[in-house]
């Protein structure tokens, strides 16, 4: 019997959005039947029904923890893949030094907390990262030109590696990430019920959010809105949200594993980051039939860029810019028109066999190179 392929991922992360990804791709691929693919790494926070009896456990806390890389290369050597795929940045790291043994792919999901959205897309005198960034990045370079390829889900980043960290074009590929798709749930009536689900700190925007809310004209009286995440900023936020403006309209759910069922409840989502790539969230969103107030930063302009679905963009930092676009989708009288037209977008483009067809392919190439 002819053995199939098997496709290792290395993950040394729990939660997050490149945990999702990887964890939905993994399903995707076994769900195909044409390879075997099994999860290194932490057990991942949510969707692991689908890959429990593919999961071995992997723990790379460090960067610089020598001896877990070690163990974490061990375990994958052994079970003697066809095709190792690093699923975020310590796991690029550590899957780097693997690369004369069998085809190495990294995901770049995204760069550092302090790289702006001007110096990302390389405007003229735009203030650089800090120091420590900047030494993340330039190793960010070596392992993209180490490993065999590049992945990115956005072509604003492929724009990244090749400008700034000098990755050769030929060396990288464009695949949207997947999400789980649930049935489409359009707005029955106008937007009231306005959703936010990210981690709490200062790149994911909450803080300027509730600014805007709070300006007069903003929120309807009956609007709402739900938070859903944890992180360092929450008690800050939590304190911005108990301003009279805001007071007893702001919930805060904290950590959850069920984001896009949350989604399904509500009636559109905001994500006013400051930097992205191509985040799940608004993939999630637009899969449940929501339409979606964001800042035009990484891919997200290109996911929204829907024929005939008003696309609301602000940019990052912006808070009059945000409000004008919250005041806009609060004033729409149809928002389930432009959702049902995202939810078919979302089909087309983050289905999870769309994303595991792309992935095989590049796969193949990779292991029958053009002679």
């Amino acid at each position: 019997m002819t053995r199939r392929t098997r496709i290792a991922y290395l993950l040394t992360q729990d939660r997050g959005g490149p945990v999702d990804a990887a964890v939905g791709l993994a399903g995707a691929l076994l769900a195909t039947g044409e390879v075997d693919v099994r999860v290194f790494g932490p057990v991942p926070s949510r969707g692991t029904a689908s890959i429990t009896a593919h999961h071995e456990p992997v723990l790379v806390a460090r960067k610089g923890d020598l001896r877990a890389g070690r163990a974490a290369r061990a375990a994958v050597h052994a079970w003697r893949p066809d095709v190792v795929h690093a699923q975020d940045r310590r796991a690029g790291l550590v899957c780097a030094r693997l690369r004369t043994r069998y085809p190495v792919v990294h995901t770049y999901h995204g760069v550092p907390d302090d790289v702006t959205e001007p110096w990302f897309r390389g405007v003229r005198g735009a203030p650089g990262p800090s120091p420590y960034t900047r030494a993340v990045l330039a190793a960010d370079a070596v392992v993209a030109r180490t490993v065999t390829h590049t992945v990115v889900p956005a072509d604003a980043m492929g724009d990244f590696l090749r400008r700034r960290l000098l990755v050769p074009a030929n060396r990288l590929t464009h695949i949207d990430n997947s999400v789980h798709l649930p049935a489409a749930r359009p707005a029955a009536g106008p937007v009231r019920r306005l959703a936010f689900a990210g981690l709490l700190v200062a790149r994911k925007g909450l803080l300027p959010l509730l600014d805007a809310l709070a300006m007069p004209g903003v929120m309807p009286p009956d609007a709402t809105l739900t938070v859903i995440g944890d992180g360092p900023q929450r008690a800050e936020a939590e304190r911005s949200a108990s301003r009279p403006e805001l007071a007893g309209r702001v919930r805060f759910l904290g950590f959850r594993t069920d984001v896009p069922a949350l989604l399904c409840e509500h009636d559109a989502l905001v994500l006013p980051s400051t930097m992205e790539q191509q985040p799940l969230v608004v993939a999630e969103a637009m899969a449940a039939g929501k339409p979606v107030v964001a800042t035009d930063t990484g891919g997200v302009a290109d996911m929204l860029d829907v024929p005939g679905a008003v696309s609301r963009l602000a940019r990052p930092g912006d808070v009059a810019g945000l409000a004008a676009r919250l005041r806009e989708l609060f004033a729409d009288p149809d928002p389930a028109g432009a959702g049902r037209l995202l939810a078919a977008r979302a089909r087309q483009r983050f289905a999870p066999e769309v994303a595991a067809r792309r992935h095989l392919q590049l796969y193949r190439e990779l292991l029958n190179p053009p002679v």
